[in-house]
């Protein structure tokens, strides 16, 4: 079975990105946030190295910081970090999107 590099470094940029938060700013929520997020996506990836279907995990942890981080840019206008973090978290959902749609042109 293949493993997810590519969900493992989303998970590694968003807890550095929580980390880099707190540093920064001394933001406690982007800290928190960040770990949160960012083991939820490295469980993603975990899970989809195991089990390639299994993306439910990843796509929750993308999909929602697509949408709060896509917001907070709306809001702010600012790339750093919102518009960086709703880019690589679309991104993500992308490939996850076109690895679901893949595998079922496989299987059929």
């Amino acid at each position: 079975m293949a493993v997810d590099w590519i969900g493992f470094v989303y998970a590694a940029l968003v807890t550095a990105g929580g980390v880099v938060g707190f540093v920064k700013a001394g933001s406690v929520t982007s800290l928190a946030a960040g770990l949160l997020f960012g083991l939820l996506a490295a469980l993603g990836a975990y899970r989809t190295s195991q089990n390639p279907r299994n993306v439910l995990v990843s796509f929750g942890a993308a999909g929602t910081l697509a949408v709060v981080m896509g917001l907070r840019f709306l809001s702010s206008g600012k790339f750093m970090p919102a518009g960086l973090m709703t880019l690589t978290s679309g991104l993500m959902l992308v490939k996850i999107i076109f690895g679901m749609l893949k595998k079922k042109s496989n299987s059929t």
